[in-house]
C-alpha cells in the first residue's frame, strides 16, 4: 500500500509547491519512503509502505527505453512479476531490482498502453513520458487501488484519495445536490466514476487514459463477458480449486512479515489453510488475526447476512493449521470514539462501526505484521449473500442491499428532493446497470436474474467493500490484498 500523486500541465507551469502539501497530506498511506518528480510539466508525488524490493524499489521510479523517458509512481501489487519480466528481459530490458514496480515500468515503456492487458494485480498508476510530455494512467480490472482525480485550467491532478486533490488545489471541499443523494441514498457506496465532491471523478475499475495537451481521454480495458460453461462439474472444480490456491499463493510474496484474517468463517478459513501450508514449506509460521467484540456472545442476532456466529470455529482452525494466533477484543466505546477518525480516512460517510472496527483491527495487526489477507469480496464471488439465494430477495426491484430509499430520502432537505428525485436517481443507476449486463441469449430467467446480481454485485457492492480497504490501508499503513483477485486472467 502506497500513495500516488500528481500535477499534469503539458504546456508548463505546474506549480511545484504544491508537491509538498499533497505529499504530506497521503504520508499515512506510506510512512516507510517517499519521493518527488519534477519539471516544468510535470509533478510526481508518491509515498511508500514498503512490501517488497525495499531498497531498488524507491519512486518516483525511472527509464529510458528507445530513446525515451518515463517516470512512474505505482500504488500495488503485481501477482505475475516474474512471468512479464521474463519476457520483458527476452526483449532487451535490464533490471536493477526485483519490485513489481520496475516491472510495470518496463512493461509500458515496451508495450504502451497494451501493457494494462498483461497485468495480473491490484494496481493504480501514473507513468509521465517526458519527450511526449504525456501521461498515462491506469487502475486494475477490479477497482481494488483507488485513483481520484480532476481537471481544472488545463491541469490533470490525481492522488489516491480526495483530500490529496484539495491540498494541490487549495480550495474547500463542496457538494452539490448529487453529491447529497450519493451520501444519503448511496451510501456507503457510491455511483462508479463519481468522486461526491464537486469537481472530483474516480477513474473507474478497469480503465486507463490519457492527459496531454489534447486533453483527457479514457478507455475501458475490461469487463465482466458472459460465456458459455463447457466444463464438467469435476473440471469445474479443480478449475476453482487452482484458481483459489493460485491467487493466494501469488499475494504472499513479501519481503515484509505477513499474516492474514481468521474470523472462523469458510474464506478467511480456507485462505489461511493455503497460506499456513505454503509458510511451512518455507519454515515459516503463519500469524492469523481474529477480532472479538465485548459481550458478542450476549447481544448478538442471527440475520440473513450472518445466520451464525463464526467464532465459535476460529479455535478449530487454529489447532488444525498450528499458527500464531492473535485475538484482538474490541469494547463499543472504542468503536464510537474512533468513528471520526475512519471518516476522515475514507474522506467520506462509510460504514460507522464496520469501518472504526477495522482501523483500531488493523491497528493492533501492524504491531505484528506488514501485509495481512483477508478474504473480502469472496461472497461476490461465490454468491454468498441471500439475494443470490433467497428467492424473495433475488427478484426484487432495485438493489437488493438497500431498499429503504423512501426513508433514507425523509432525512433530505426539500431543496434538494426538489431538484433530484430520489426514487428516480437510485431506480435509474439500478436500471442503467441491469441493462449493462451481459449475457447470452436463451436464458432461463433464474440464470438471467443470476447474471445481473452478480453485476450489480461486482460494479456497486464490491466496491463499497474495496473503498472499506482504504480504512485498513490509510490509518494503520498496513497492506491488505483480497480475494478479489480471482477475476483476475489466469497467466
Amino acid at each position: 500500500m502506497c500513495a500516488i500523486a500528481g500535477e499534469i500541465r503539458p504546456n508548463g507551469g505546474v506549480p511545484c509547491e504544491r508537491a509538498h502539501e499533497m505529499q504530506d497530506e497521503l504520508r499515512r498511506r506510506g510512512p516507510d519512503q517517499s519521493g518527488i518528480y519534477m519539471s516544468d510539466s510535470a509533478v510526481l508525488v508518491h509515498t511508500r509502505l514498503c512490501v517488497v524490493d525495499i531498497e531498488k524499489g524507491r519512486q518516483p521510479m525511472r527509464c529510458t527505453h528507445g530513446g525515451e523517458r518515463y517516470v512512474i509512481v505505482y500504488n500495488g501489487e503485481l501477482y505475475n512479476t516474474a512471468e512479464i519480466r521474463d519476457e520483458l528481459i527476452a526483449r532487451g530490458c535490464e533490471f536493477t531490482g526485483h519490485s513489481d514496480t520496475e516491472v510495470v515500468l518496463n512493461a509500458y515503456a515496451v508495450f504502451g498502453s497494451e501493457c494494462v492487458y498483461k497485468f495480473n494485480g491490484i494496481f493504480a498508476f501514473a507513468i509521465w513520458d517526458e519527450k511526449k510530455r504525456r501521461l498515462f494512467f491506469a487502475r486494475d480490472r477490479i477497482g481494488v487501488k483507488p485513483f481520484f482525480y480532476t481537471v481544472e485550467d488545463g491541469s490533470f491532478i490525481f492522488a489516491s484519495e480526495i483530500k490529496g486533490i484539495f491540498a494541490a488545489t487549495g480550495k474547500q471541499p463542496e457538494i452539490d445536490a448529487q453529491g447529497v443523494m450519493e451520501i444519503m441514498l448511496i451510501g456507503p457506496g457510491r455511483t462508479p466514476g463519481y468522486g461526491v465532491f464537486r469537481g472530483i471523478e474516480e477513474l473507474k475499475p478497469a480503465c486507463c487514459g490519457f492527459f496531454d495537451e489534447n486533453g483527457l481521454r479514457l478507455h475501458e480495458y475490461w469487463s465482466l463477458q458472459d460465456r458459455e460453461h463447457t466444463e464438467s462439474f469435476e473440471e469445474t472444480a479443480e478449475h476453482v480449486r487452482f484458481l483459489v490456491t493460485d491467487s493466494i499463493r501469488r499475494q504472499l510474496v513479501s519481503d515484509v512479515p505477513i499474516g492474514t484474517f481468521l474470523s472462523g468463517g469458510l474464506d478467511s478459513s480456507l485462505i489461511s489453510s493455503v497460506a499456513s501450508r505454503v509458510m511451512k514449506e518455507e519454515g515459516k509460521t503463519l500469524k492469523t488475526f481474529t477480532v472479538n467484540y465485548k459481550d458478542n456472545d450476549r447481544y448478538f442476532r442471527a440475520t440473513k447476512f450472518q445466520p451464525g456466529s463464526d467464532s465459535q470455529f476460529v479455535g478449530q482452525m487454529v489447532d488444525y493449521l498450528g499458527c500464531e494466533s492473535h485475538v484482538v477484543e474490541i469494547d463499543t466505546p472504542e468503536l464510537v470514539d474512533a468513528l471520526f477518525e475512519a471518516v476522515e480516512a475514507r474522506d467520506l460517510p462509510g460504514m460507522a462501526d464496520v469501518d472504526s472496527s477495522l482501523l483500531l483491527f488493523c491497528r493492533e495487526i501492524k504491531k505484528h505484521v506488514t501485509v495481512a489477507l483477508s478474504g473480502e469480496c469472496a461472497d461476490e464471488i461465490f454468491g454468498g449473500y441471500p439475494w443470490y439465494r433467497d428467492p424473495t430477495v433475488r427478484e426484487k426491484e432495485g438493489f437488493p442491499w438497500a431498499q429503504s430509499t423512501n426513508y433514507r430520502a425523509g432525512f433530505i432537505r426539500g431543496e434538494f428532493t426538489s431538484l433530484i428525485a430520489p426514487n428516480k436517481y437510485v431506480q435509474d443507476k439500478y436500471n442503467a446497470t441491469v441493462q449493462s449486463t451481459s449475457k447470452l441469449k436463451d436464458l432461463s430467467p433464474l440464470e438471467s436474474r443470476m447474471k445481473e446480481m452478480v453485476n450489480l454485485n461486482h460494479r456497486w457492492f464490491m466496491q463499497t467493500l474495496l473503498d472499506d480497504k482504504v480504512i485498513e490501508e490509510n490509518r494503520e499503513q498496513i497492506n491488505t490484498l483480497c480475494i478479489s483477485a480471482l477475476c483476475f486472467p489466469r497467466q
